[in-house]
Parts: C-alpha cells; sequence; structure tokens
C-alpha cells in the first residue's frame, strides 16, 4: 500500500490527500478556501465565506433526528510550512507528499499538515456522507489558526446556529480536551548603524543544525535545544573570551515553531582564529552531551567564508548578544491544578540582526492570564534595557475548563461504550480557537479531540493511522447520540 487514499476510513482520508494536493500555509489560503466553498456548493448545502476568510457550510439533520441539538464540526484551513534546509520545496505551490512509514503518515521532508488537515478531512466526511445519522450539522473551518487566529478573532455572531461545538485540533486520541492556554507575541526591535569590518579578522560563518525544533507548546516540555539560545549562548563566550565581531545573525522563521536551526557570520582576529576553531568543537561536543537525549542529530560547526563588508558596533553587539542570552526560554512554571500540564512557557522563535535592524521574536503562553502578561513584561523589560522598542501583540484568551460539561460527559460514556475505555480529560499547553470561539458564542457546549499526531509544526510531523480509524468512528457515534434540544 503506497497511498494514502487506499488507508481507513477511507472517507477521511481521500479527503485529506485532496487537502495535501492544495497549498495552504498560514495567510496564503486562497485557493484552499475556494476548494472548500465549491466542495460544499457542490454537495448542494448552504455554504458561504465570511469577511475574513472562514468557510461555513450548513448541512441539515438526517430523517428522525431533527430534535437534536444543533452541532458545529471545527477545524482550521491552514498548515505551518516547515522543511528541512536540504528539502527544496515551496509551500505556495507544491503540493505536500504524503508518505506512509508503517503505523504513521508522514511527508517527504516538509511538515505534513495533519494539523489540522485530518480533522478538516473528517467535517468534509460528514458534510458528504449519505449514511450517517446525526442532528443539525454545522462545518466551521477558519483561516491563519497558525500564526495569529485571525479566522476565530474576525467570526462574527449571529453566523452560526448550533449549541455544541466539536473542535477536532488536539493531537491524542483517547484524550477529551476541555481547556487550552493564551497566547500573547513579544517583538522587539531596534536599528542600528554598521562599521566598517576592522583589520586583521578572519570571517567564520558558524551553523547550527539537525535540531528536532516542533510545536512551541506541545513540545516545550520535551525539553529540545532553542537554536536560538544555544548560538549566542556561544557568541557570549566567544565575545567575552576571544573578541570576535558579529556581522549577522539569525535563527528561526515562526513564532508558533521552537527553532531548528540558526546562524551566524562573526569575524575573529587572526591571531585567535585557531582558539576559535578549537572552541567551536568544546561547544558541539558540550551541546551534543547536554542534549544527547533530546538532540542526537545536535550539529554546531563552523567554516570560513569571505570577509563581509560591515560589523555591528561594539556597543549595540554587545547588548543585543545579552538580551538574547538573558531572554527567558522554554517551561517557566507547571500547573499546580492539572499534573503534568505546562502552565507557563515561553519560545523565543525567530532572531534577525542583519542590515541595520535588529528584531527577536518570542511567544508566551499560559492558562493563566497572570501569569502569561508577567513573562510577557519580562522579555519587553530585557529588550527594553537595551533600548529596543517591544511591542505585545496577537493576544488570544485560554479556554477555562468546565468540569459540568454536557458534551463532555456525553463524550466520556460514548468512548467508554465503543471502545471500552474510560477516555483521559486534559487541558492542552497549545492555542486552540475554543477560547476566541467561546467569547463570540458564550453560550456554546464545547470539547476538542483528534488522532495522534507528533512532532507538529516540524517536518518530522506524523500522524497514527489508527488513531484516524478511532477518531472517525468516535465521531460518528458522538453524532448519533446527541442529546435533544
Amino acid at each position: 500500500m503506497h497511498n494514502i487514499k487506499d488507508l481507513n476510513p477511507k472517507e477521511v482520508w481521500k479527503h485529506f490527500h485532496a487537502l495535501t494536493q492544495i497549498p495552504r500555509p498560514s495567510k496564503k489560503e486562497a485557493g484552499i478556501i475556494q476548494y472548500m466553498k465549491a466542495f460544499g456548493e457542490g454537495l448542494g448545502l448552504e455554504t458561504f465565506v465570511d469577511e475574513v476568510g472562514n468557510v461555513i457550510i450548513k448541512k441539515p439533520a438526517t430523517p428522525g433526528m431533527e430534535n437534536r441539538k444543533g452541532v458545529i464540526l471545527q477545524g482550521h484551513l491552514d498548515m505551518v510550512p516547515q522543511k528541512n534546509s536540504d528539502k527544496t520545496f515551496d509551500f505556495e505551490k507544491d503540493p505536500i507528499v504524503a508518505v506512509i512509514d508503517g503505523d504513521w503518515v508522514t511527508a517527504d521532508g516538509t511538515t505534513l499538515g495533519s494539523d489540522n488537515g485530518i480533522g478538516v478531512a473528517a467535517a468534509m466526511a460528514v458534510l458528504e456522507s449519505t449514511l450517517l445519522k446525526h442532528g443539525p450539522v454545522e462545518a466551521l473551518f477558519t483561516v491563519d489558526e497558525e500564526t495569529g487566529m485571525t479566522g476565530a478573532f474576525g467570526l462574527k455572531p449571529g453566523l452560526l446556529d448550533g449549541d455544541i461545538l466539536l473542535n477536532m485540533d488536539s493531537e491524542d486520541e483517547g484524550e477529551l480536551y476541555v481547556g487550552c492556554a493564551g497566547g500573547i507575541d513579544i517583538s522587539a526591535f531596534k536599528s542600528y548603524g554598521e562599521e566598517k569590518v576592522p583589520a586583521g579578522y578572519q570571517a567564520y560563518r558558524i551553523n547550527v543544525q539537525g535540531l528536532k525544533g516542533g510545536h512551541s507548546g506541545l513540545d516545550i516540555p520535551l525539553g529540545r535545544a532553542n537554536a536560538n539560545k544555544v548560538l549566542f549562548r556561544f557568541l557570549m563566550q566567544a565575545e567575552s573570551d576571544l573578541k570576535i565581531r558579529v556581522s549577522e545573525a539569525s535563527g528561526g522563521d515562526l513564532r508558533n515553531a521552537i527553532p531548528r536551526e540558526s546562524r551566524a557570520v562573526v569575524l575573529v582576529p587572526e591571531t585567535s582564529a585557531a582558539k576559535f576553531e578549537t572552541l567551536v568543537e568544546h561547544y558541539q561536543e558540550m551541546y551534543r552531551k547536554e542534549f544527547a537525549e533530546t538532540e542526537p542529530d545536535f550539529s554546531f560547526t563552523c567554516g570560513k567564508t569571505e570577509n563581509p563588508d560591515r560589523v555591528l558596533p561594539v556597543d549595540a553587539q554587545y547588548g543585543f548578544i545579552r538580551a538574547i542570552f538573558a531572554c527567558p526560554n522554554g517551561v517557566q512554571r507547571m500547573s499546580q491544578s492539572m499534573k503534568g500540564l505546562v502552565e507557563t512557557s515561553t519560545n523565543l522563535a525567530i532572531v534577525s540582526i542583519q542590515h541595520g535592524e535588529f528584531q527577536a521574536l518570542s511567544l508566551t503562553r499560559s492558562s493563566v492570564d497572570s501569569a502569561k502578561e508577567a513573562t510577557a513584561w519580562k522579555i519587553a523589560a530585557i529588550f527594553q534595557l537595551i533600548g529596543a522598542e517591544v511591542e505585545l501583540s496577537g493576544e488570544y484568551p485560554g479556554w477555562k475548563p468546565n468540569m459540568e460539561s454536557p458534551i463532555l460527559k456525553t463524550c466520556q460514556k460514548v468512548y467508554q461504550k465503543n471502545f471500552g475505555i474510560i477516555p483521559e480529560i486534559k487541558a492542552i499547553h497549545a492555542g486552540l480557537e475554543c477560547g476566541l470561539l467561546g467569547g463570540v458564542y458564550p453560550n456554546l457546549d464545547m470539547i476538542s479531540f483528534g488522532p495522534t499526531i507528533r512532532f507538529p509544526h516540524s517536518p518530522d510531523e506524523k500522524v497514527e493511522i489508527n488513531t484516524v480509524q478511532r477518531f472517525w468512528e468516535f465521531l460518528v457515534a458522538i453524532l448519533e447520540d446527541i442529546p435533544v434540544k
């Protein structure tokens, strides 16, 4: 078997395959919006696109189910565009190449888009089916979830009629999610003048590669290396010991992904070149030992390169290196109310120092709003100390658990009846759209579930095949068991 369309349940996998053929990185969703609109209209269902690009498709109840509460099936259309550095791929033009690898489906050197393509495909299968039993169903396909949740932010009241929202964007089959973290972006900017390269220096290019990266919420407790942090940790010592000068440095390209690669061009006094190369070798050995469990392919290397024309001023370099080194990153606090759940974390996602412009972008998450704000202010304070302009933006609320939720009780009963197991109830350290959607439609009873997906937001992303079958069976059973109004 080589084609994912041959996997079971075929009604879900065929739609997921179709999604992989349509480029849909965040903020570039015109093609998938048009495809979904045509899909709904082709089924003869009420279909419309709202002013921000969300696609809404409504399907009437099947005979005998008209008195059931209305259900909204919700997922997002966009995907995170990440690829390995040696992979030639254009996320705005090229289809994703899905590969069956044992018990999993993954992609060839890129993100797969199972986040949230499987959830979207399942909703499409419900809309298309003539065999399922269900009450009134609405499908809400939002846009730009991964880079700002602008679809959920822009959704207007009065467009949806349902009583229950099933978010299909969580990533552990057999678990029911009733809460999620909120988030806030912290952006620091500063311009600087450049200087001519002094005489007697040799240029080196430093490369940090081979890191796993991953989702900056779900994977943050795994202790993976942040490419920006390890690079600037080295630069701190090299500046202090060897008086290096920095020409440029950069790492990361997405706010919600742990940066996997970073690079810098530095100038080393010719008399210290051998010491510099030895220091790089020392750091590679040290980092490999330090991250032996989480980063087996860690690569920290340097090579001589042509001297650039310009370097940072000494004072600007001093401040930038120390601010990045000191910037909080990783898990900040574990939840006191739910064992094993990260309460607050932050990810130093993007750093760029080049052409006279400095920027550092972080995404902070927390299930406690006050902790989220305090962490954001701490990061802001660090960059303000070096004279950077700091902007806090894109704040979105968390989703507070409701343990008395009727749909939670229905889902627990249905799952135990169908699979003989009591599902775990959890909150997720990631930004689900439920918090925002609940703000627009405060009477919605919400829950989130999905198949098992590993390493989203990285080229290692994969979805477990047999859990897609269980996820589908569970969804079908829930729809059949929705209570009357």
